[in-house]
């Protein structure tokens, strides 16, 4: 026999998600769980050894520590791969107005939205933000979120960019979740800028995205992306496309937001480009769906920011898989249209709204969302070789996920096989 750190056994449903063949699950095929019934899994340091049944993995392996998931349901941990979670400042004004009739558009052109997080952001200490986000990313592993992207962007300005790029970097020394962090310098246009928005793109170029690559070359590892909010009234086709040409030649990784209220030709771009992820795509043109659906880029939808919002309109799922294209689900956590940490909560919209399978929707917020982040290999996924990253939920059926909403399902989240969240 041989022996490991952990043995997990006795899940009614182990949903082990395998990878498709060039790594996410695509188009009609997602949704393939890889569901073992009384499952188990055999970890050593930190990775997923086996996976199969509890009976054939107590007769092949010996284990320093046992957990009995007693019936239960284990998947692998979440992952959200787009998330705005660190800012400072308060928003509920702009929702009562929302909830009034304003748009997010008209709140913009005001000087709210964005920019005002932006002022609150650039006043708070670095200590302040790093406490914020550590709350939020709190909540977001108790609901079972094992790895995260955490984007800037609400600094606007050289300094505050850093800063907030800083306060990633101390959350993830302390924290047990597993984070990505995104540059977008490229957000919105600040107030200093209103008007010139040529000069500010000229100064994310020369001045934000040469002082990120620095931060990165002293301080990060591993990959950092590069994202611009391409729509109208942030960032038109062309000045997207030299921010993220500059940003990759400075060795970043590329997402965008496109298409979240008019298609500019962002999805096309960021195909070209080569793109990781493009996310929101509330409204792309069946043309870009399917230059999408025949690329290697993730499509991202966000179905927190049209309820958010109180839209009707959401992310076109079908014709995106009909398409054959990857599709991710996030919770665009951010202070505006969509406060949530709770990647549960996206599963069940998208289920509703989206019209995904229960199972459909497990595949999007695991393996795909990882490899929305470049992750697929390592995360999203029980296969032998990934990450020990898994959820033992309360329920024993998979189903329940996104059938059962509004409330926490978690009982227990490991990270590297480790039990770092207990419910009680």
């Amino acid at each position: 026999m041989q022996a490991v750190d952990l043995l997990i056994t006795h899940a009614r449903q182990l949903c082990v998600i395998p990878p498709g063949p060039s790594g996410p699950q695509r188009g009609r095929s997602l949704g393939d769980l890889g569901l073992i019934e009384d499952g188990a899994l055999a970890i050593r340091a930190d990775r997923v050894v086996a996976a199969g049944p509890s009976s054939d993995l107590l007769a092949a392996y010996t284990a320093q520590q046992m957990i009995d998931a007693s019936g239960r349901l284990v998947t692998p941990g979440l992952v959200d791969p787009h998330t705005h979670l660190i800012w400072a400042g308060d928003r509920a004004v702009e929702f009562e107005r929302r909830i009034a009739g304003a748009t997010y558009q008209q709140i913009m052109a005001e000087g709210g939205g964005i920019a005002f997080t932006t002022r609150a952001t650039r006043r708070a200490s670095l200590d302040e933000l790093i406490g914020l986000g550590r709350a939020r990313l709190d909540t977001a592993l108790q609901h079972g979120t094992t790895t995260i992207e955490i984007k800037t962007g609400y600094g606007l300005d050289t300094a505050t960019e850093i800063k907030m790029l800083e306060a990633i970097a101390a959350l993830s020394a302390t924290h047990p979740a597993r984070i990505v962090p995104t540059f977008i310098g490229a957000h919105a246009i600040p107030a200093e800028y209103a008007g010139r928005t040529d000069a500010y793109v000229d100064l994310v170029i020369r001045e934000m995205i040469p002082a990120v690559a620095e931060w990165k070359a002293r301080r990060w590892p591993g990959d950092l992306f590069c994202d611009v909010f391409c729509e109208d009234g942030a960032f038109d086709l062309d000045q997207t496309r030299r921010i993220l040409e500059a940003a990759r030649a400075a060795g970043m990784k590329l997402k965008i937001h496109v298409d979240e209220f008019k298609a500019l030709g962002g999805t096309s771009l960021g195909v070209e480009l080569g793109a990781t992820s493009l996310d929101h795509l509330d409204v792309t043109p069946d043309g870009e769906i399917a230059l999408l659906g025949r690329s290697a880029t993730v499509a991202v939808a966000l179905p927190t920011t049209p309820f958010g919002l109180g839209q009707s309109h959401f992310t076109p799922v079908q014709k995106l898989l009909d398409a054959g294209a990857a599709v991710a689900l996030a919770t665009d956590c951010n202070p505006g249209p969509a406060w949530t940490e709770n990647m549960q909560f996206v599963m069940a919209l998208a289920a509703r709204y989206c019209r995904l399978t229960p199972a459909q929707t497990l595949v999007a917020s695991t393996l795909n969302a990882a490899c929305a982040l470049a992750l697929g290999g390592q995360a999203g996924s029980l296969a032998p070789g990934h990450a020990a990253d898994l959820i033992i939920w309360k329920t024993g059926d998979y189903r329940d996920l996104a059938y059962h909403f509004g409330v926490n399902q978690v009982d227990q989240v490991l990270i590297g096989g480790s039990v770092v969240h207990q419910a009680y």
